[in-house]
């Protein structure tokens, strides 16, 4: 059992690149399916995908994306935690490494990156920075 299932996704995600895999597997839910679906959007995976054998629990395989043999993500890392949630107004939101890199908020109209909390002028629990 997964205490914190963010931080097992970010680890698995850290671990593959790290190693130069091109696919992690990780277990299926419906926030790491969200949060996917904001590196897919930004560009940092290829893509992923639900894997489903009988007898266990579904997966989603992940397709980490490389530049001349390097990880797009260069580092990822958690941000708010089952211990010491950070909560943040749009306001008070700061750019990742000015501008090239993302936050990923969970805000009351879902998953999103820092960008489109902007434009939708909302704040919420910081999850991730990705860069």
């Amino acid at each position: 059992m997964v205490n914190d299932p963010i931080g097992d996704l970010i680890a698995r995600i850290k671990n593959a690149a790290i190693r130069g895999r091109s696919t992690v597997k990780t277990p299926a839910s419906k926030m790491r399916a969200r949060v996917l679906d904001v590196l897919v959007d930004e560009g940092y995976i290829r893509a992923y995908h639900l894997v489903e054998t009988p007898g266990a629990f579904p997966e989603f395989e992940v397709e980490l994306k490389y530049f001349d043999g390097q990880p797009v993500i260069v580092e990822i890392s958690r941000v708010s935690k089952p211990g010491r949630r950070v909560y943040s107004s749009i306001k008070d939101l700061k750019p990742v490494k000015n501008g090239l890199g993302i936050s990923i908020l969970s805000t009351p109209k879902g998953v999103m990156s820092d960008t489109a909390a902007r434009d939708a002028n909302v704040g919420g629990e910081v999850l991730c920075r990705v860069y």
